[in-house]
């Protein structure tokens, strides 16, 4: 029987060391609810120090929380969100910025490889009035990196912002894989930050265990951004627990680590699929063009994967993991190479 290889996604991944160790020295502890302890104080000025600008941070306990509460502060109830066509928000949260917003429509742009554009924006919008009986737009919603693996640089970041303010919007940033974008370019967090008004800093996918960070840089946002995520029970009672994991993977670096191997070992099964990749793998994600018969045989050799495209494609995504063990990166990049 061959042994298990797991590629569906990162959020199979274990909680890694880091992590569980921060949560064993909270356990213990005495210390004051609702975020009035230690570790929930020291939020502010951890991610403060990390992109070099004021903020506030509340941590939420899953991807989808961090972007529909963030989206609601920023959006009214007859209000849009200007979105990729194969954003998370649109695809995967079940209506739930819908939900959160009080009503509000996502409005969808294509992009090629999952990214936006300013050209590609006003192509899409265009049919767009924007009178009293439409939806008003009122945020622009990036995903870094985007649903395709690929990743915005600073220069995309900011020409998409300043489209965005020049429109009259707010930005948000779906940050569930920002850290590999940062581990990918090598460049300092701030850099693919500036001018964004939220971000659903993602830690569960990248070593986490069960807690994600809203990180607001306009801090106006914060008190109503308070209010709603206790109104949407995500404000937990023993809230050290959610602080201590984002401390744990943000002081030493091990949130950019724990992105970097998975990176690496995308980049690896990149090689071995070079013909057959559907997007540029810049990230832990890669999309191959599988031949006939091909899914079914990378089963049997125990790869587990999503298929994805239309039904009958061969298209499929694997996700590689902070933990994926090297020797299962090495198997299924044998196993690819044997049909590229």
């Amino acid at each position: 029987m061959n042994t298990p290889a797991f590629f569906l996604s990162d959020n199979a991944a274990a909680p890694c060391p880091e992590v569980l160790a921060a949560l064993a020295a909270a356990a213990p502890a005495q210390a004051a609810g609702y975020d009035g302890d230690d570790w929930s104080r020291q939020l502010d000025g951890l991610f403060g120090a990390l992109f070099g600008r004021e903020c506030v941070v509340l941590p939420v306990a899953t991807g989808t929380a961090a972007n529909a509460l963030a989206l609601a502060c920023m959006v009214p109830p007859w209000g849009a969100v200007a979105c990729h066509t194969e954003a998370h928000i649109q695809v995967d949260e079940c209506g739930a910025p819908e939900f959160f917003t009080g009503g509000a429509k996502l409005l969808l742009c294509p992009g090629a490889h999952g990214k936006l554009t300013p050209a590609g924006i006003d192509a899409a919008l265009a049919s767009h009035r924007g009178d009293v009986h439409q939806v008003q737009l009122a945020t622009l919603s990036i995903t870094q990196a985007t649903e395709c693996g690929t990743v915005y640089t600073p220069a995309e970041v900011s020409a998409l912002v300043a489209h965005a303010r020049s429109r009259g919007w707010r930005v948000h940033m779906d940050g569930a894989r920002f850290a590999n974008a940062v581990a990918h370019l090598g460049c300092a967090p701030a850099d693919l930050v500036a001018g964004i008004d939220a971000l659903s800093f993602g830690c569960i996918k990248n070593g986490g265990l069960s807690a994600e960070a809203i990180v607001l840089f306009d801090v106006a946002l914060a008190d109503q951004l308070r209010w709603r995520r206790k109104r949407a029970g995500q404000m937990p009672s023993k809230g050290r627990f959610n602080a201590a994991q984002i401390i744990a993977m943000v002081e030493d670096g091990v949130w950019l680590r724990n992105a970097a191997a998975a990176n690496a070992g995308a980049a690896r099964l990149a090689d071995a699929a070079a013909q057959r990749l559907l997007h540029p793998v810049e990230a832990n994600e890669l999309f191959v063009q599988l031949a006939p018969g091909e899914p079914e045989r990378l089963r049997e050799q125990g790869f587990h994967f999503y298929d994805w495209g239309d039904a009958g494609s061969n298209e499929a995504r694997f996700v590689v993991s902070w933990d994926t063990p090297p020797a299962a990166i090495d198997r299924l990049a044998a196993a690819l190479a044997q049909h590229g």
